[in-house]
């Protein structure tokens, strides 16, 4: 059967689908459906408590949201202070924040050595595991190849459906540090066999931080320094969690709740975050800023910029969807922590590495697309950029290509993954039930010689 036959045969399918396949708003908004879980006022629907993360960007003063300051904690610990400890050291944060989404609690000196000495053995892959499973199966996208090689991790375990407190938690240990090795080699893989590059392959060296060992294993020469590293060690410690409520680890607690195996959760959690509504969201505003560049003649111009910007929300120019990306959070209002971190500490990076000019040019586009959308969209809500709107150009500043943008928020997000679904399996003992309503019922079955 020739390609042009299928293609033509899903053709007339789809013609058929228009139908059963379109709901009218009144059959959704009649029986107040809470459409992609969400309340009228925008919020959350409440689904359960967690300890592991919360996300505060307003407060509720009788009964209506009132913006406030952005702020994010991990086992009720701000990760503001996190971070700056660990810019005020010069110290490697990331591990830290695994073991403290992990276990419940910070670590002692010895109880982080003996983490990370764990952390740094279980780095390495599967014997043959690189040439079996990625090598010889290629992906061109990454986490396609990530969400695969999660679920063949499956066959390398002798205990895969142990749901043991202690299994979960060696489990979870293995794929965080497992994570940066898979995706290290899926890109050369890529690299090599997709865009015809020269293969390199480089092995995982426990001596060194999570950060510094991706950037070597990422790079041809191995070559990195330390500020690169402690801006990589930053994006991993700021994206490892955001509450339960986010659509992936939504995935991975709904799935959990079956008492399925972590890997199957894991990879579930992976497939939801390679989506473009939830993990795509930094290379969209990559794409805007390049069109920018190219149709703003002088980037140091906000009235010419603003212009451009309108163009952008009345939807013709850039791609058309009406929308200015990383502007706008569907929880923060006055201010995202993650970007405030983000612009505080990566000026450095970007002036060495000749990206000041960029990095300004995104600040501007901030500065005024804020009030323009404000106004142009009538809001009574004020917005504020997301960390979407500085984490892609952060990648570009340290050589990260945009096919590692959404796996390095997987590398990040798989500790906050872990930690829920430890949670949900060993404090929930019911499986998730939404309900759907029928919107069609009572059709009558018609015979064969009867139909059109």
């Amino acid at each position: 059967m020739s390609s042009t036959y299928i293609n033509e045969y899903m053709l007339r399918l789809k013609d058929m689908m228009r139908g059963p396949y379109t709901l009218h708003p009144s059959e959704r908004d009649e029986q107040n459906i809470k459409r992609g879980l969400r309340n009228a006022d925008g919020t959350g629907v409440l689904l359960g408590v967690t300890k592991i993360g919360s996300v505060q960007g307003y407060t509720i003063q009788d009964g209506e949201r009132m913006p406030a300051p952005g702020h994010l904690y991990y086992r009720g610990i701000s990760v503001e202070d996190i971070v700056e400890s660990h810019r005020k050291n010069k110290t490697f944060g990331f591990s830290e924040v695994v073991f403290l989404l992990l276990v419940g609690k910070l670590p002692t000196e010895t109880q982080l050595k003996e983490f990370e000495t764990m952390m740094a053995q279980a780095r390495q892959l599967p014997k043959s595991f690189v040439e079996d499973m990625i090598l010889r199966a290629p992906s061109p996208d990454i986490m396609n190849k990530l969400a695969r090689c999660v679920l063949a991790l499956y066959s390398y375990d002798d205990r895969p459906d142990d749901l043991s407190p202690e299994n979960l938690m060696r489990q979870s240990i293995e794929l965080v540090a497992r994570f940066p090795s898979i995706v290290a080699n899926a890109f050369a893989a890529k690299r090599h066999y997709y865009d015809h590059d020269s293969l390199f392959i480089h092995n995982t060296n426990p001596e060194l931080s999570v950060a510094e060992d991706f950037l070597r294993m990422m790079r041809k020469d191995n070559a990195f320094t330390v500020e690169e590293a402690r801006l990589l060690d930053l994006m991993l410690m700021i994206h490892a969690e955001h509450g339960g409520g986010n659509n992936s680890t939504y995935v991975c607690r709904a799935m959990s709740s079956s008492r399925t195996d972590t890997y199957s959760a894991i990879a579930g959690a992976v497939g939801s975050l390679k989506g473009p509504l939830h993990g795509g969201a930094n290379a969209k505003v990559m794409q805007m800023f390049r069109d920018i560049q190219a149709h703003v003649r002088d980037p140091k111009d906000e009235d010419e910029l603003t212009a451009y910007l309108a163009k952008i929300l009345r939807g013709s120019a850039n791609d058309g969807s009406g929308k200015i990306y990383g502007l706008g959070h569907a929880v923060y209002t006055v201010s995202d922590p993650r970007c405030e971190l983000l612009k505080k500490y990566s000026r450095a990076v970007a002036e060495k590495s000749g990206h000041l000019d960029e990095f300004e040019l995104m600040l501007r586009i901030e500065k005024c697309g804020i009030p323009l959308i404000t106004k142009m969209k009538n809001l009574d809500m004020p917005i504020c950029a997301n960390v979407d709107m500085y984490s892609g150009l952060i990648y570009e500043f340290l050589g990260i290509p945009q096919a590692l943008f959404t796996p390095l928020f997987a590398i990040a997000r798989v500790s906050g993954w872990c930690a829920n679904r430890m949670e949900e399996v060993l404090t929930c003992n019911r499986i998730h039930r939404p309900a759907y309503r029928a919107a069609q019922i009572h059709v009558p079955y018609v015979e064969m010689a009867n139909r059109t």
